[in-house]
């Protein structure tokens, strides 16, 4: 038998299709709706489940469905929103799983392939290789040191496996990155790998300080950052920043890049005043707000 065969025969059992129901109340209902659905990946023969946190944020029923079309229901028992990955678990044990990357990281140019949900019992793969492992932002301030850009586009839903030759777990897809190139952004296992008893101990990293968010999304446009969105109900929108704003400062730092944006932000903490330099309507203006907790904002 073909080895890549035997190797397919191998991982898929460990893939699991995520279906999440949650509350039209809560905040991150009316971006990501009440209804969500997305892939997983056992990573503990004991029923752990590694997928992305967007997927079960606020769920108040979590079900999963394994590759013989058994469905069950899961707990969330960790998030971490400062990566995006979240845990989940069923009871029992035996499940088939994938262990996480050997000693060594994943590489550029490194052959993977995603293994992914797309509904119920059924999945897909696609391959392709590692083409980055710089520093990656998103528009929702988020950022990661090392994100992995893989060429392997994502055949089904978030949350699903990132997988190299030797069968190991490397990354949990997370976007697919159309509008910048045929790439997919996939956050390393290291994450939930590196903390896992502190993960499933307290539910989040308690040992990393909690740091300050806004509710904003923005973008890079001609070394501005503009805001493209505030969440409704975030201290961005109570203190009266809009679509459309240039943030030129941050107390009293130039803002000229998201990156940048970012790190002057995440330097304080939740609580702490935050005095924004906003150019609007052709003028530059203050507003001033505390900042806030996305984990209890979100909770």
């Amino acid at each position: 038998m073909n080895a890549s065969v035997r190797l397919l025969e191998t991982v898929i059992p460990s893939s699991v299709t995520v279906r999440a129901e949650i509350p039209a109340a809560h905040a991150s209902a009316r971006i990501l709706g009440t209804e969500r659905t997305g892939s997983g990946t056992f990573i503990d023969a004991a029923g752990i489940v590694l997928t992305v946190n967007y997927i079960v944020m606020g769920a108040h029923t979590v079900e999963l469905t394994l590759i013989d079309d058994t469905t069950m229901k899961a707990n969330v028992v960790a998030q971490d929103f400062h990566t995006g990955l979240a845990v989940l678990r069923v009871p029992g044990d035996g499940y088939p799983f994938l262990r996480g990357p050997a000693e060594r990281q994943a590489r550029c140019g490194e052959e993977v392939f995603i293994l992914a949900s797309s509904g119920g019992a059924n999945r897909r793969i696609n391959a392709g290789a590692i083409f980055s492992l710089s520093p990656f932002d998103a528009y929702w301030e988020y950022q990661l040191d090392r994100g992995i850009l893989t060429t392997a586009m994502n055949p089904g839903f978030g949350g699903g496996a990132l997988i190299n030759n030797a069968g190991r777990l490397v990354g949990i897809v997370s976007l697919d990155l159309n509008d910048v190139g045929r790439f997919t952004l996939a956050i390393p296992v290291e994450h939930f790998f590196e903390h896992r008893e502190e993960l499933l101990r307290y539910g989040r990293r308690t040992t990393r300080p909690r740091r300050a968010w806004v509710g904003l999304f923005c973008y890079e446009m001609h070394d501005h950052v503009v805001i493209a969105g505030v969440l409704p109900g975030a201290p961005g929108e109570q203190a009266g920043l809009r679509a459309g704003d240039v943030i030129v400062g941050l107390n009293g730092d130039k803002v000229s890049e998201r990156r940048g944006f970012y790190q002057t932000l995440w330097a304080h903490k939740p609580g702490d005043v935050l005095r924004f330099e906003i150019f609007r309507e052709s003028a530059v203006t203050q507003l001033s707000l505390h900042a806030g907790d996305a984990e209890t904002f979100f909770a």
